[in-house]
């Protein structure tokens, strides 16, 4: 393995620690890290999230063959508009938000928005791969 992709998976894995760590953000874990406490974790979880999607876009760029997807290009803007949308949808679905009307339909159109444009990276992604293989 190249020294690029072991730095590449190194990040991932610095990323991968600090994106658990705000996605569980709980009371014990402010405590062991010395963070402000916050009655909402709704944000720190969203960051959590990001940082787990650019955690497995390092890991793609790091293993990608030569007609993978590029980590840090579409499969990195994939993996971290998935990644943010869909924790933002667990958190209005299950994370008993007091929001107002407003920011309530904002979050979910951001949510929708976020999973449909890299759903749709990901198929047109995947049907440019398949033309390409068919040739």
């Amino acid at each position: 393995m190249p020294n690029q992709s072991k730095i590449l998976l190194i990040d991932a894995a610095i990323n991968l620690i600090l994106g658990l760590l705000l996605v569980a953000l709980s009371d014990s874990i402010t405590d062991t890290l010395g963070v402000p406490h916050t009655d909402q974790k709704f944000y720190a979880s969203i960051l959590g999230g990001v940082f787990i999607g650019i955690t497995i876009a390092l890991v793609v760029e790091a293993l990608r063959g030569p007609a993978g997807l590029v980590g840090l290009g579409l499969g990195g803007a994939i993996s971290i508009n998935l990644c943010g949308g869909l924790t933002l949808t667990a958190w209005l679905i299950a994370g008993d938000l007091d929001l107002p009307t407003k920011g309530r339909v904002f979050l979910w159109g951001l949510a929708i928005l976020l999973v449909a444009v890299s759903s749709s990276e990901l198929w047109i992604h995947i049907q440019r791969r398949r033309v390409a293989r068919d040739r």
